[in-house]
């Protein structure tokens, strides 16, 4: 196949970056998730906590020495700035499926981009992450709640749109529908056709 990249946005829950794995795995292809914040924490020396909240969306500022005293700089954009460019380099150095990070919208210049949203009814994916995670249903409510709020604050502070928007994305699929490992298998479907030689 030709050198290609899946982004894949989703809702908290619904279960992308396992379909994200299982396509990586049936292609032999690179996968990246929270490595990329692991990228960025290593180029910027920043305390991994302050990187995680810059991440959510947080504005955090941080304080640096200069000859004329202690400055400070929005460590939000930073981290977004850094973060695109891991993207890029992710995404020029082999075929790939990267996970959220605004990826849809950093590479949304390339042609060899297929750009998925996965997205599923809130009781399943609260029901999801009680198993995932083994919590209760009322804080895998909270946890799904929480989680889409960032998700969409982050989105809509990075991009200036927002996460589900279909003009940015070339599929959008219930994962309840078919399954994740039926949802793999049919994103996989439409990776062959696009990409074939």
């Amino acid at each position: 196949m030709k050198h290609f990249i899946v982004t894949i946005g989703c809702e908290y829950g619904s279960g992308g970056p396992d379909i994200g794995k299982r396509i990586a795995g049936e292609l032999g292809i690179e996968y990246y998730d929270r490595d990329l914040v692991d990228q960025v924490v290593e180029r910027l020396g920043v305390d991994r906590d302050l990187v995680e909240k810059a991440d959510a969306g947080d504005k955090v500022k941080y304080e640096f020495e200069t000859r004329l005293g202690p400055r400070y700089a929005n460590l939000t954009n930073r981290v977004i700035h850094t973060q695109f460019e891991v993207i890029r380099k992710f995404a020029e150095k082999s075929s790939c499926v990267i996970i959220g990070r605004c990826s849809d919208y950093v590479l949304k210049d390339r042609t060899d981009c297929l750009n998925i949203f996965i997205y599923s009814p809130e009781e399943i994916r609260i029901r999801h992450i009680m198993e995932q995670k083994g919590v209760s249903k009322k804080e895998a409510a909270e946890l799904v709640k929480y989680n889409d709020d960032m998700l969409h604050m982050r989105y809509k502070y990075t991009t200036g749109t927002y996460r589900g928007d279909r003009h940015m994305r070339h599929m959008m699929i219930d994962s309840s529908v078919l399954g994740l490992e039926k949802t793999a298998q049919y994103i996989l479907q439409l990776i062959d056709l696009r990409f074939e030689d």
